[in-house]
């Protein structure tokens, strides 16, 4: 598993300068950033990788709903992007069995585009898609097994189990679908600015680990953090290598 960083994590330091946050990043020891927003920071993104040793292996960009995906998919290939990850839906539709199997139908469409183009395309989790309990399973397993397999999920370990699953069995069921997973730690509360650098919290990040190991890029990610965050980001880089 190759380790990378989900680029919402920095937010506040992009939106003062990409390429300098950028910068920071590779210092820090990173090759591999994860993007979000792609069609918006198309262009710097591209600049970056002229720039410093740095890649962008996987992406977030909405594109299951009204979007030029063909632009998407344009912007995806400038960037170098192999996995590109849509990463929300509207959670009232995960309680509807119906809603979620019609969305994986929309992905499998998105996925046969993307496929021409060299990219495989999936979908990020939250809480909500694994609270919901559809058919003695949660939605995220019922919408997984509606998927054509060339379609991976990034699946984020912290809000899964938010969500109260089994985390490491969830990703046992899954099995190679699982190309990607977001490492973050914390409180296991819905509250972002409760989380924490990896192996300071309630996460079982080793178990996790091993359930993931064929997972192509483990991804840190912080949705808020009470601390500096570079320093965060530094201190889960650590503790991460420590243990893989």
């Amino acid at each position: 598993m190759e380790i990378s960083v989900q680029m919402y994590s920095v937010r506040e330091s992009l939106a003062t300068g990409v390429q300098a946050t950028v910068q920071r990043l590779v210092e820090l020891g990173l090759t591999h950033a994860e993007p979000y927003h792609l069609l918006e920071y198309r262009d710097e993104l591209v600049r970056a990788r002229e720039q410093f040793p740095i890649d962008f292996p996987s992406a977030h960009q909405s594109f299951l709903g009204e979007v030029d995906f063909p632009a998407v998919l344009e912007a995806a290939q400038a960037v170098g992007v192999q996995y590109l990850v849509d990463p929300f839906w509207n959670p009232e539709d995960w309680t509807d069995a119906e809603k979620v199997r019609a969305l994986a139908d929309t992905l499998n469409q998105r996925a046969a585009a993307a496929a021409e183009a060299g990219i495989r395309v999936g979908y990020h989790n939250h809480h909500f898609e694994l609270a919901s309990q559809l058919d003695g399973r949660t939605a995220l397993e019922v919408f997984a097994e509606t998927l054509d397999p060339q379609v991976i999920l990034e699946v984020d370990t912290y809000w899964a189990a938010v969500g109260g699953a089994d985390v490491p069995a969830l990703l046992g069921r899954l099995g190679e679908r699982v190309q990607l997973v977001h490492l973050k730690d914390g409180d296991l509360s819905t509250d972002p600015a409760a989380q924490l650098p990896l192996g300071t919290g309630a996460m079982p990040l080793a178990e996790t680990l091993r359930a993931a190991s064929g997972a192509a890029y483990g991804v840190i990610e912080f949705d808020d953090y009470a601390g500096d965050m570079f320093e965060g980001i530094a201190a889960s880089i650590a503790h991460l290598r420590s243990v893989l």
